[in-house]
């Protein structure tokens, strides 16, 4: 069996317009963020899903809920959040740009490295690529 995946992101969240980088902070999405949900909710209801998988954080199960509630089922799972930014979640955009590449093989303090996040969101793909087999 093929299993064919298609990558979408959360809405802008308040964070986003704040120039704030929310990493595993649950996030609201913004009055952008349910525009842009609702957009996309447009445009995918032609199409046919099987499942949809998001991330646990409040901003993703919110943007996939708007789009795909009614269309087919969410499943929230841990291992899809993006990079723990440790003690900068929450933290304003600039601080990122500062060193931001040191984090690709370093863990950000108190957090994960990018390469963490690849291995967890590997590991949560391929239970995923297992289950579509079976």
């Amino acid at each position: 069996m093929d299993i064919k995946i298609t990558y979408y992101v959360h809405g802008t969240t308040t964070d986003n317009e704040n120039n704030v980088c929310t990493g595993w902070n649950h996030g609201i999405l913004s009055e952008l963020g349910v525009k842009q949900s609702q957009g996309l909710r447009s445009l995918v209801s032609e199409k046919q899903f099987d499942l949809v998988y998001c991330s646990d954080l409040k901003r993703a199960i919110d943007s996939a809920e708007i789009c795909f509630s009614g269309i087919c089922r969410v499943i929230h799972d841990s291992r899809l959040r993006e990079a723990n930014y440790g003690d900068l979640n929450g933290a304003p955009e600039y601080r990122f740009n500062e060193n931001h590449t040191a984090y690709i093989e370093n863990p950000f303090p108190n957090g994960e490295c990018y390469k963490d996040v690849e291995k967890r969101m590997a590991a949560g793909l391929g239970v995923l690529c297992m289950k579509g087999s079976a």
